[in-house]
């Protein structure tokens, strides 16, 4: 198979839902064993850093939060000409911005992906710094795995249980399980801001 398939979470870890894309592809990666034609990675919020990876792909699949309006936990797919547009609809944070102008670009340049599949998921919770994803949230990973596998089986990839060799991921410090299990308490940690300069409360 000579097709390349690219196959990206992006989102902030450190805002809670922010970070539902990045999980994505970690479950992804500790789950699944793909052809050599698959690259798997968390594209975090690099925007046009990620350009070089879409201007060699045929095929994306993106995971990412998004906001559509819809209840918290709601997975959506979206297709092709419509991802950009649904990327950028409800700005939630500057990675999205900056995904736009990656497929803007790629298109300009004449080496955008034929196919792209955007698997987002309606955020609850984007205002807790060092937060993890909220069970309703969380609980939508396997569902939206399920449909990337099914889209990968169908272009016609190679899947069997197990590990992705060659996933790009983040540290292991910074992965789901570590990242939610090292979180300090509120009482520890304050979740709005510095609480050195936040006001007395009587």
């Amino acid at each position: 198979m000579t097709a390349r398939t690219l196959i990206l979470g992006i989102g902030n870890v450190l805002w809670a839902d922010e970070g539902f894309g990045v999980r994505c592809v970690e479950a992804m990666a500790e789950r699944w064993r793909f052809d050599e034609a698959v690259r798997i990675m968390d594209g975090g919020t690099q925007g046009l850093y990620l350009l070089p990876y879409l201007e060699e792909a045929r095929r994306l699949i993106v995971f990412d939060a998004v906001d559509y309006g819809l209840p918290p936990g709601t997975l959506k797919v979206v297709e092709d000409d419509e991802v950009p547009a649904f990327m950028g609809a409800k700005k939630m944070s500057l990675h999205q911005t900056g995904f736009q102008d990656v497929i803007a670009t790629a298109r300009l340049k004449g080496y955008c992906p034929e196919t792209m599949v955007l698997i987002g998921c309606q955020p609850q919770e984007l205002e807790d710094y060092g937060g993890g994803l909220r069970p309703v949230v969380a609980a939508q990973i396997d569902p939206a795995l399920g449909i990337a596998i099914d889209r990968l089986r169908a272009w016609g990839h190679d899947i069997a249980p197990g590990r992705a060799e060659g996933a790009e991921l983040a540290d292991r410090a910074i992965r789901r399980d570590a990242y939610e299990a090292g979180r300090p308490s509120a009482a520890e940690a304050c979740r709005i801001g510095d609480a050195r300069f936040l006001p007395a409360r009587g």
